[in-house]
């Protein structure tokens, strides 16, 4: 007999509600939770495709230990002890930056990513930190930190509000969002051009989103700063900069005017390959519109001026007067935020804490770039011990960082390396031991990430749909066994990282002067929290010490997990509201408009405006149907238009003498690749575009639907040279190629 069963999709970051039929003990079926009070019934294929990507044969089941050299089953004590065995000697004989970690993507996606990797890192206090936002995100984290003082303070569009909104290397109807969380991200866009709104969008390529827009701007990759800058000029020059209610909140206005000043419209136009006049049209729309906001994802972060481009899109939101206003762009405020602090200074945002050994890379948000992680392994200096040991929890860097063939050599290097994968990839399958996660129906899901980033005010939580398999173990509890075998407490209970986390967040929550906890006793605190489990009960602790919890009994209507559980499609608090200057925490208190670090990278900036390509340059580009490289391995979410193809402009192939659907070599710096050209004008003149995650061609991985049409991998055309030098972020659009037609096979 079938049952429902609801789940918060994990599949990517729109975080719809999903409503899942289950025979027995598997999933059938996926349609979208109507009455979840987020995403309202919105699905996507992938979503769709849960039962599938649950249930997808080629999961692993049981740990793998390498034993001669090859990996064999083995029971859980047996992974743990060979963790244990494998990673203190490394720690206690070349201290712990010798230990690197690797966190990938869907850490974000999972309650155990978001609660477990911390613990992990604040005690064995490595260095040697990389993930996945180092080839995507980081740009942003490292604008808002200088901006406003806080790396995850970001401001994301008033999507159900705003009257003009600019979208710059964006593609939402393929993507469903990213660093804004926003189920049903197409609809919101038709909504907005329903109620008379305006449509901009500035990409190289005529995505989907492109052609919904009311005005898209082919604009030469790589060239997004030079862009922003030059509106930010025109504001000034016209006299259209308005602050409103922000004026008080707001230092160094009249410097970043001088910063800006040489950055005309006619001074970037051929850099942009965009007319002046439409530059100075784009400014006066924006500052015309009664509500407007400007939004950039991975199109402007992953080029060489992220950091710049990242931080000019708030400025343009601040000098409209749109920052922290509705329809503008606003801060969100999750229900697992910490208690707000009252406004006033805080400590600040720096960066080049430490730095990496071999290019002495600054870090960025207690990272190193993950384009670093291959030469941190593989190249001796005297500047200390190279990594020796690994951790890798959901992550596929051989596919994901630059020069695959590289790393993937240098993991062969390692004394000893740990991978917590639910697959045998191109990755994992270096590991001496791996620890797969059970599949997302039998785990718990909150997204304590993705609400500090979402459009709409609300809180959900899912237990599992499906009971724990026998044989597997909870993804929190191999996390929790993992760190404690990591900092040399193997054997102990996992759940005394709970408790330890618990007794450390309330011992801390009743020393400060603005917690509803302040005075009190953290024992008695602890006892009065609930939950089946460990992660349960953390999530009360954190529901109740937010901003819209009890408090422990202070405001009795307030948030508490048994409160959250009777309300299974979420409770909905509210939409985006103005919140400054509290979320501020630069050193000023003020949001400090022209950073030092900003400052000291504008002259590379300036020098860009004499910088012209010699011949084709990539970018890269999403698919609907996929986010990672591990969803090529589900036949449901493959073939149509997600395949790995090399989309080249008309006028391009006929000058390269290219034929569609014939095979061409694409050589970059770090290698080349041959991949089937697929002829199109949905590119400009001097573009090519192939999609990330694929590249699935390498022996010994268990990946049985994805071998079969591999694809290439995208960034082995990279040697991860190229970085944004204020974030580490790699350089993956932008990047010149050479392409030419192969001979025809006879």
């Amino acid at each position: 007999m079938s049952r429902t069963a609801l789940r918060i999709c994990p599949l990517c970051e729109a975080t719809c509600g999903l409503t899942l039929t289950i025979e027995g003990t598997r999933v059938t079926g996926a349609r979208g939770d109507r009455e979840d009070v987020f995403s309202q019934g919105f699905i996507c294929p992938k979503g769709a495709s849960f039962g599938a990507v649950d249930g997808d044969p080629d999961r692993l089941r049981t740990p793998l230990v390498r034993e001669n050299g090859t990996l064999r089953e083995a029971t859980w004590e047996e992974a743990f002890d060979a963790v244990a065995t494998g990673l203190r000697p490394v720690v206690e004989r070349y201290g712990p930056d010798a230990l690197g970690v690797v966190l990938g993507n869907p850490n974000v996606h999972t309650m155990a990513g978001a609660l477990y990797p911390p613990v992990l890192l604040g005690a064995l206090r490595t260095r040697s930190l990389f993930t996945a936002s180092t080839v995507d995100q980081m740009p942003k984290h490292v604008s808002s930190g200088l901006l406003f003082g806080d790396a995850h303070g970001i401001p994301v569009p008033d999507l159900d509000h705003t009257g003009h909104l600019l979208l710059i290397g964006a593609n939402p109807l393929e993507s469903n969002g990213s660093l804004c969380t926003a189920p049903d991200f197409p609809g919101k866009l038709k909504a907005l051009k329903a109620r008379g709104g305006r449509l901009t969008v500035v990409d190289p390529r005529r995505t989907r989103t492109a052609k919904l827009a009311d005005r898209h701007i082919a604009i030469r990759p790589g060239a997004d700063a030079l862009l922003l800058a030059a509106m930010a000029t025109v504001l000034f020059e016209e006299g259209l900069v308005d602050l409103g209610d922000l004026a008080p909140h707001i230092q160094g206005l009249p410097e970043l005017r001088d910063a800006l000043r040489e950055f005309t419209p006619e001074a970037v136009a051929e850099a942009c390959d965009v007319d002046a006049g439409l530059i100075r049209t784009l400014a006066r729309e924006l500052a015309a519109a009664p509500t407007a906001a400007v939004y950039a994802r991975i199109g402007s972060c992953t080029v060489p001026h992220g950091t710049l481009a990242s931080w000019l899109v708030d400025v343009l939101n601040i000098l409209t007067g749109n920052l922290d206003r509705p329809g503008g762009a606003l801060f969100p405020q999750a229900a697992t935020d910490k208690t707000p602090r009252p406004a006033g200074p805080g400590h600040g945002f720096a960066l080049g804490r430490w730095h990496s050994r071999v290019r002495h890379l600054p870090e960025a948000k207690g990272e190193l770039p993950l384009s670093a992680l291959a030469e941190e392994i593989d190249t001796a200096t005297e500047a200390g011990e190279p990594i020796r040991a690994l951790v890798v929890v959901a992550a596929n860097p051989v596919l994901s960082a630059p020069d695959g063939r590289r790393l993937d050599k240098a993991l062969d290097s390692l004394d000893f390396m740990v991978s917590v994968d639910p697959y045998l990839n191109e990755t994992s399958r270096h590991a001496d031991v791996v620890l797969p996660p059970p599949p997302p129906s039998q785990s718990p899901h909150h997204d304590f990430a993705f609400n500090t980033l979402a459009v709409r005010n609300q809180v959900r939580y899912s237990r599992p749909a499906v009971p724990l398999e026998p044989g597997r173990m909870a993804e929190t509890e191999i996390l929790a066994r993992l760190t404690l075998a990591a900092i040399g407490m193997h054997g102990a209970d996992p759940g005394a990282v709970d408790a330890m986390v618990i007794e450390q967040t309330l011992g801390k929550a009743v020393q400060e002067s603005h917690s509803p906890v302040h005075g009190r006793d953290p024992k008695e605190l602890a006892a009065q929290l609930t939950g089946d489990t460990g992660p349960e009960r953390r999530l009360d602790l954190m529901l109740r010490l937010g901003p819209y919890g009890d408090g422990f009994g202070v405001r009795p209507d307030g948030l508490t997990l048994d409160r959250l559980l009777a309300h299974p499609h979420g409770i909905d608090l509210g939409p985006l509201r103005p919140r400054l200057p509290q979320p501020l925490k630069t050193v000023s208190g003020k949001v400090e408009l022209l950073p030092e670090p900003i400052a000291g990278d504008l002259p590379r900036l300036r020098a860009a405006l004499r910088e012209r390509p010699a011949g084709l340059v990539l970018v890269g580009r999403r698919h609907l149907r996929s986010n990672n490289s591990w969803m090529h391995n589900v036949p449901a979410l493959t073939g149509g238009s997600n395949r790995c193809t090399l989309h080249i402009h008309p006028e391009d192939a006929e000058r390269l003498g290219v034929r569609d659907g014939a095979d061409v070599r694409v050589k970059g710096a770090g290698g080349e690749v041959v991949a089937p050209a697929e002829v199109t004008d949905g590119v400009r003149p001097g573009v090519v575009s192939l999609p990330h995650g694929w590249g699935h061609d390498r022996p010994g991985t268990r990946m049985s639907h994805a071998v079969r049409e591999p694809g290439v991998n995208v960034n082995q055309l990279l040697d991860g040279s190229l970085l944004d030098p204020l974030s580490g972020n790699a350089v993956l659009n932008g990047v010149p190629v050479e392409v030419a037609a192969l001979a025809a096979r006879l």
